[in-house]
């Protein structure tokens, strides 16, 4: 282990040196980031899994820095311009940018006007040059002329290319100008003549200029967006007068015959070369801020959206809706069985309210239905209007179809119900989404979850990662019951992964229930390491052990064995006597690999053995008067669900087929740094309407003074 690492990442971090050095030990050992924030509080200091993610994070990227440093220096030591210092200075390095810096003057690049110069042996002169003495530059330069230099004009050319290289391969140089760009950079963005028709949507951006500093992430990516497509164009300055003004400073020592040469390579090397590269790398870093923002907003959603409220096992009636097509209904039992599907057709052009009606009412009889969930897309409203008037005792859930029909054509899907077609598909998901959630989505690329700002424009390999990790925590921070868990959430428990999923559910077909957790060290390929990282987050309900319902980790399993037997009460009676385990002294157990947050979890687990952390879902309506966008009027109070929660604030579902925008300064009666401080995804709210924009389908709405 690279103690050097080390030290860095705890004083960046701000973290014990030793409890990063053991959460690394751990997760170099092949530790999860949920396992070790659940189950080795003792060696990380009790971090959460944000805080072991971010050791996580920048552990490897250090690693990758060390990685990219010894290349350096293997290619600069090939070249033969290693020299000790050089190298002290490259492996003190830590940083990405300062390290390529470094690099630069020594990278391989391809044939460049100051390389074709160096070729024709005019270095010596460009040193000369650079000397800056009262010399005679012509009179010197004709000794450089040559057939490939026809005259000292051409000589003084070529050596003022190889000078303005160096002006742009310059650290301080370098430095000094991501600070001006940095500090001062404008971003300008036009619209690419004749497009001005085509690319309306980007219409506020036709004529935009804005400080990069201050620029929002959704702004950035727009008009980003709107350059990818076509119909902007889009560039980042700063005053040239003054960023060659400075480095005139820093390159001009005194007045000499020089002068002139040098200014002009400044110049040159400033506007050729080195004010393209920091606009590049301005506009990446920016663009990655931005990333960084419009991803973390992604995941927050998404981590809302996996542990919004389930139902729970309840026999349901779901209807994915439609007009031409009619509504496709399918009965699903209290596990998310597929019992039953058909088609009504209550709706224009059919019209066929009466059979409809029928249909419905004898599903909910004949099969005892507790619910309905209703997809919010096209005809949704109405059949969800249709179903109320019926009178009918199940309560009625409207729910989210972001990705339905991305699951209802996918793999999983055909392999659940290969003998189905999409529709039916679909509408299963729509059903199982009420009855759980998280179950249900983790079949679907989170990416394909419309919960996101511009997520089609940030990077998609930082996107999955991260979507990916907030996935696997919530999966982890649930639980999961062994004996009903699909092979897709079992791919996200800790230490699993696809094949050892695929191989639990294998084996529990041929063998049936599992008994214990035990057992699952008799799934072929599933050894000791993975038992240890995934046994915790596993559910065996009704089994042999009583523990192995619980978040009890098995190591842990003879403590608690222990305390029973302190107490001179069966193992059952101690795990169901919340009065007992009341007058247990913790301390008495501690020892040298177990401590007080430890002992703390155990009794905790058992405080909350078998239950969901998870709020129940609770019913929702919206207002029976408002149907349309046209149906609004200013002023109108309405009850809505958060649908999108971005970085300028929320989009509410008011039940118009278009979402309504609560800015971020209309969320509260007070500031409001960040909306998800104020609004959860799926959260019931009460809103005002504010503006209606019928012409682009806009709506504003107020949060303020309700």
């Amino acid at each position: 282990m690279n103690l050097m690492l080390i030290n860095i990442i705890s004083k960046e971090l701000g973290f014990p040196a030793d409890k990063v050095r053991n959460t690394v030990e751990l997760l170099e050992g092949g530790a999860t980031v949920p396992f070790v924030a659940r189950y080795r509080k003792e060696a990380t200091g009790s971090m959460d899994e944000v805080a072991i993610g971010n050791i996580k994070d920048m552990h490897e990227k250090l690693k990758a820095i060390v990685q990219r440093k010894d290349t350096i220096i293997a290619t600069i030591e090939e070249q033969g311009k290693l020299t000790p210092e050089l190298k002290r200075r490259i492996d003190d390095c830590f940083d990405a940018v300062e390290l390529e810096d470094i690099y630069l003057p020594y990278k391989p690049k391809r044939r460049t006007r100051a390389t074709i110069a160096r070729e024709r042996g005019l270095e010596p002169l460009a040193d000369l040059i650079m000397l800056q003495q009262n010399a005679d530059i012509r009179g010197r330069a004709q000794g450089f002329v040559s057939a490939d230099v026809p005259s000292p004009d051409d000589a003084i050319a070529g050596a003022c290319d190889i000078i303005a290289e160096r002006v742009s391969e310059d650290e301080g140089a370098r430095n000094a100008m991501r600070r001006q760009f940095a500090r001062h950079g404008v971003l300008v963005s036009r619209v690419v003549k004749g497009k001005e028709a085509e690319g309306i949507k980007y219409a506020d951006y036709y004529e935009w200029e804005e400080n990069i500093a201050r620029i929002s992430s959704h702004r950035l990516l727009a008009i980003m967006r709107g350059e990818e497509e076509g119909f902007l164009r889009m560039s980042i300055g700063i005053d040239n007068e003054i960023a060659i003004e400075q480095l005139n400073r820093r390159f001009v020592k005194r007045p000499s015959s020089s002068r002139e040469y040098i200014e002009a390579a400044v110049a040159d090397g400033y506007k050729r070369l080195l004010a393209p590269s920091i606009e590049n790398e301005t506009r990446s870093n920016s663009k990655q801020r931005a990333d960084d923002e419009a991803i973390a907003v992604f995941a927050e959603n998404l981590r809302q959206l996996l542990m919004s409220s389930p139902l729970g096992q309840k026999r349901v009636i779901a209807i994915d809706p439609g007009f031409r097509t009619g509504c496709k209904v399918v009965v699903l039992d209290s596990q998310g069985n597929l019992v039953r599907h058909t088609v009504i057709y209550p709706h224009p052009p059919q019209n066929d309210r009466d059979s409809a009606a029928r249909v419905i009412t004898s599903l909910v009889n004949d099969y005892s239905i507790e619910a309905f969930a209703i997809g919010n897309g096209t005809a949704g409203r109405e059949t969800e209007e249709f179903v109320r008037r019926l009178g009918l005792a199940p309560d009625i859930f409207s729910v989210n179809e972001d990705g339905a029909s991305v699951y209802s054509a996918s793999a999983v899907a055909r392999e659940e119900f290969p003998d189905e077609d999409v529709t039916v598909r679909g509408a299963v998901s729509i059903g199982r989404r009420l009855i759980d959630p998280l179950s249900e989505l983790v079949k679907i690329e989170p990416r394909s979850i419309g919960v996101g700002q511009y997520q089609h424009s940030v990077d998609q390999t930082r996107l999955k990662e991260r979507l990916d990790v907030v996935v696997e925590s919530c999966v982890n921070k649930v639980g999961v019951n062994l004996n009903t868990a699909t092979k897709q959430i079992l791919t996200h428990i800790s230490g699993l992964g696809p094949s050892l999923a695929e191989n639990i559910v294998k084996y529990r077909a041929a063998n049936g229930d599992f008994r214990t957790r035990k057992e699952l060290l008799k799934v072929p390929r599933l050894g000791s390491k993975a038992f240890e990282q995934a046994a915790g987050f596993l559910r065996v309900v009704g089994g042999d052990e009583p523990l192995d319902n619980t978040a009890v980790h098995p190591e842990s399993y003879a403590i608690v064995v222990r305390m029973a037997k302190d107490m001179n009460v069966s193992l059952e009676e101690f795990i169901s006597n919340s009065e007992l385990r009341k007058k247990v002294v913790l301390s008495k157990y501690i020892t040298d690999k177990v401590g007080m947050p430890t002992l703390t979890d155990i009794m905790d687990a058992l405080n909350k053995r078998g239950l969901d952390p998870r709020e129940q879902a609770k019913v929702f309506s919206f207002d029976p008067n408002v149907h349309e966008i046209e149906d609004l009027r200013a002023g109108m109070i309405l009850p809505g669900l958060v649908s999108n929660i971005t970085a300028f604030g929320a989009f509410v579902n008011i039940g118009v087929h278009q979402d309504g925008l609560v800015h971020i300064s209309q969320l509260a009666d007070k500031y409001v740094s960040s909306p998800s401080d104020v609004v959860k995804l799926g959260q019931q709210v009460m809103v005002r309407v504010v503006e209606v924009d019928l012409k682009r389908r806009r709506i504003s709405l107020s949060m303020k003074g309700i």
